[in-house]
């Protein structure tokens, strides 16, 4: 009756996105760590681990998602990348909206009109510290198909909305429910692969929230500028791809969750025919209620901004760059419509530059991987976070350049093609910075890692949702070379951090309280 013990599955309490999980440096689990440790699960007594239900030959066992054929999980992780780019891409097409908008309801002040991008990104930053505690009780599933069956049928009254009032208040909670797919979809990914098979699906995935927003400006420039149908099309189609997203969710998408795994096996086990009640999973002994799991998730995120600074000021540096990011929607209309003369449809286009740029660092990943190995194999240095900060350190580069090169470019004399270059050069560096910022404080704060990721995440949607509100004001009144040049500005005050943290961090983490001890 003993089943073999693998441990191999993420604990409840870990983290739903961890980019690259198998690599990690093992470490060493304090007893007295009721985060981590056994006994933190109710009556785990010795005589009875022999019945804890666990999988039978680890990744082999059937009902594990990593056995399943390679064309199932790719089809899954498609599908959550595309629905974490459905989400993220209603942020932004909203915003070629905001003058039928202010047409349609006059007396409607810009700023009042660019609160509706504003809200959204508010809700895709709060939603995850409800979205993903509850995704450790119910699983990912539920989460999935409640979450974006609700994303898709509040798009419905913004569609509708008959007051800009209504219209901002379904925009936030439309954010707040489409924001499972920011903390919970990268959990999936890491359920069904494994070890070096994770790298290309987790960059996909990673990819996906970051080209979203480039997307948005291009479809919505097409629907307004148009001048044949209402600016309210552009929601109209998002529920239709959503729609479609929500029926594949739905027919294609299983459970992957192991712990939820695991205690449906359990159940079985114990009430089917011939059944023994002494079948028990690690998820039914777990002490923390679902209500101290969400006062959690929301209480640490800050403790680590407090305590941690080389949390702060990374989450502060990459939450400059995605404020950037959607500051740029406000700027390249100023700059290509108001200097350049272009329609709404080719100021949309204009956005490939930034979509470009993400490709390009996506396409990267597989060099630094390799250039990581180099420096463990071949140089034989220690398995340190730090390793992972060399893409961020080349990002702190690459930011600056290219918005210097945006900000001097973006005069009538200079052709319209030179500041879309400095804009691709932004967004290579930008993705490069996520990349190692997250995967570094994922392994710099293993223990509390969903934590440091929830603490990017709320800064960087905070940025993000405050930088459109005064950056029209911003380019009105220093112009658009020095409001870019401006932002330069700022990123080159923040570019050193990481590097400095990839040259001290190991000295920085003996005085941390809740980093990784060197």
């Amino acid at each position: 009756m003993t089943v073999v013990a693998e441990d191999d599955y993420p604990l409840p309490s870990q983290p739903e996105s961890i980019p690259d999980i198998e690599k990690f440096t093992p470490i060493e689990r304090n007893p007295d760590d009721k985060e981590l440790d056994i006994e933190n699960c109710v009556g785990a007594l010795e005589d009875d681990s022999q019945w804890e239900v666990t999988w039978h030959n680890g990744d082999l066992d059937p009902d594990n998602p990593r056995s399943k054929h390679n064309f199932q999980k790719w089809l899954v992780t498609f599908i959550v990348s595309l629905a974490s780019l459905n989400v993220t891409c209603t942020s932004s097409i909203y915003t070629s909206a905001y003058g039928p908008i202010m047409r349609e309801w006059p007396g409607t002040p810009p700023l009042l009109a660019a609160s509706g991008l504003s809200l959204y990104i508010a809700g895709l930053g709060f939603g995850p510290m409800l979205l993903g505690p509850l995704s450790e009780f119910f699983g990912r599933r539920p989460i999935f198909v409640v979450s974006f069956s609700a994303f898709t049928a509040l798009l419905l009254p913004c569609a509708l909305a008959p007051s800009i009032a209504v219209l901002l208040v379904f925009r936030f909670l439309t954010g707040f429910a489409g924001s499972a797919f920011l903390c919970v979809a990268g959990g999936t990914v890491g359920d069904m692969w494994a070890g070096q098979e994770l790298s290309a699906p987790m960059m996909i995935y990673t990819a996906s929230p970051f080209v979203g927003p480039t997307l948005g400006p291009m479809v919505g420039g097409f629907i307004n500028g148009s001048g044949r149908v209402s600016w309210r099309w552009t929601l109209w189609v998002i529920i239709i791809w959503s729609g479609v997203m929500l029926a594949s969710l739905f027919f294609l998408v299983p459970e992957t969750y192991h712990p939820v795994l695991l205690r449906n096996r359990a159940r079985k086990l114990r009430e089917g025919k011939g059944g023994d009640p002494r079948w028990w999973a690690r998820l039914e002994r777990m002490d923390r209620s679902v209500t101290e799991t969400i006062v959690k998730s929301c209480a640490w995120p800050w403790l680590l901004l407090v305590w941690e600074p080389m949390v702060l000021l990374l989450c502060i540096f990459t939450a400059v760059l995605l404020g950037v990011v959607y500051l740029f929607f406000e700027a390249f209309p100023l700059v290509f419509i108001d200097l350049h003369g272009m329609t709404l449809e080719q100021t949309g286009l204009t956005f490939l530059g930034l979509f470009v740029g993400m490709s390009l660092g996506v396409l990267t990943d597989p060099w630094w991987k390799r250039y990581y190995n180099y420096q463990v194999t071949v140089l034989g240095r220690k398995l340190i976070p730090e390793l992972r900060l060399p893409p961020a350190v080349a990002g702190s580069v690459l930011v600056p350049i290219g918005l210097f090169w945006f900000g001097f470019a973006s005069t009538a004399s200079v052709h319209w093609i030179v500041p879309i270059i400095g804009s691709m050069f932004f967004a290579v560096g930008t993705l490069l910075a996520y990349s190692g910022v997250f995967t570094f404080l994922v392994e710099a704060y293993p223990e509390n890692a969903a934590s440091a990721l929830a603490a990017n995440s709320l800064l960087r949607c905070s940025f993000a949702a405050g930088f459109p509100l005064f950056g029209g004001k911003l380019y009105e009144g220093v112009g658009p070379q020095w409001g870019g040049v401006t932002l330069a500005f700022v990123t080159v005050a923040l570019g050193p951090f990481p590097y400095l943290f990839y040259r001290y961090g190991e000295k920085i983490r003996k005085h941390s309280r809740y980093a990784r001890s060197p």
